[in-house]
């Protein structure tokens, strides 16, 4: 007679149970531009007319992304150099 410790065992299920499904996709996550324009209620048209956006981008220009066409229309340069870590 099996004792209850063997039959437990054996009905425990082993190794991974998603074997052989694919990997679930990545959830999105914005980016701090994304946060801040959604913080202003902008529109991509009107992007380049918002004076608290163009100062956020002028503060944050090195730090985070900034869509190129944006840096382009203010005339905002970016120093390729520029590394944040101590």
């Amino acid at each position: 007679m099996a004792t209850p410790i063997a039959v437990a065992a054996a009905k425990r299920k082993r190794g991974n149970p998603n074997w052989g499904r694919p990997i679930p996709p990545a959830r999105f996550l914005p980016t701090e531009f994304e946060i801040q324009v959604r913080q202003l209620r902008l529109t991509v048209q009107t992007y380049a007319s918002s004076a608290e956006l163009r100062s956020w981008c002028e503060r944050n220009k090195n730090r985070v992304y900034i869509p190129e066409w944006l840096l382009e229309a203010w005339d905002i340069p970016v120093d390729p150099t520029f590394s944040d870590a101590a």
